[in-house]
């Protein structure tokens, strides 16, 4: 891949990871329209690139993240779900990387669901506007004086919640289905709002995409020489700092707005591609 090609897809990554219209869909596409080949340093990059976007949340919700240890627990079994059907259903899973086919479906069928949802989930949708995300409090500090301070709000998350929301993000090993789409509306069925189910999405996020970035890494580390570490390295610099951009752009968008918008993306953007394929266009990817 060129330097061009390499930050390309680092933005559409930062982008497109915590935005429920699939990064995995939208770096397929990308990949089709600029012509690169399925190369196994390819697949690599894409995957691990996942990485520096992922790490973004640690660096904008690190005070939330350090909750306790039982939270890493309770992340632990919401990521457990997709880990084993994953390790069960690798190669057909793999089998589906290279279809854009399956991802625009995906992007159809899964923007009408979002469009529903948002109006199911509307007053969760709602709630999230006036959810701070620190409240007031007045202590006495250590000198026995009076004195108010900002406290981090805190919420809570139970091991059923956690083990449904994992279970949801088992649906977006199909590509073009979207992690954060599987995640947010398996969030809002456990009653978070929103703006909250977003959140448990990123934080999720965490250890399914360093998973796999690490394991996709190992196994094509013989494949990463010269050149491809310099992209790499460029691929997730881009990702990461658009990822922080599109973490913020997207918690005040749906807090505001709700899924609707994202879906009618999807169904658009879904539309488009199949009738292009129907019509003879070549939008696979060449291995």
């Amino acid at each position: 891949m060129t330097t061009e090609q390499t930050v390309i897809l680092g933005v559409v990554e930062g982008l497109t990871e915590f935005l429920p219209v699939s990064s995995t869909g939208h770096l397929m596409l990308t990949q089709a329209l600029m012509h690169i080949r399925n190369s196994e340093a390819t697949r690599v990059f894409i995957i691990n690139i996942q990485f520096g976007a992922i790490l973004s949340v640690f660096f904008i919700y690190w005070r939330r993240f350090f909750q306790s240890f039982d939270f890493y627990l309770k992340l632990l079994v919401a990521f457990l779900p997709s880990a084993i059907i994953g390790l069960l259903l690798k190669k057909h899973i793999d089998a589906l990387l290279s279809s854009i086919t399956t991802v625009a479906v995906s992007w159809l069928i899964g923007g009408i669901i979002l469009v529903i949802a948002d109006r199911i989930f509307k007053k969760q949708i709602e709630d999230a506007l006036h959810d701070e995300d620190t409240v007031r409090v007045r202590e006495v500090n250590e000198f026995g004086v009076d004195v108010t301070r900002d406290r981090l709000v805190i919420v809570p998350v139970s091991w059923e919640q956690a083990f449904k929301i994992g279970c949801f993000q088992v649906i977006s090993m199909i590509p073009g289905v979207s992690r954060a789409a599987a995640t947010i509306i398996g969030g809002l069925t456990q009653k978070f709002n929103i703006k909250r189910a977003a959140e448990f999405s990123f934080f999720l996020g965490m250890p399914t995409v360093c998973a796999a970035a690490v394991l996709e890494t190992v196994k094509g580390i013989d494949a990463i020489k010269g050149t491809e570490v310099i992209n790499l390295l460029i691929g997730n610099a881009v990702s990461f700092v658009i990822g922080m951009i599109a973490i913020k752009f997207f918690i005040e968008l749906i807090s505001r707005f709700g899924l609707k918008f994202f879906g009618y993306y999807r169904i658009i953007l879904g539309a488009v591609i199949l009738i292009l394929l129907a019509s003879g266009h070549k939008l696979e990817i060449a291995d």
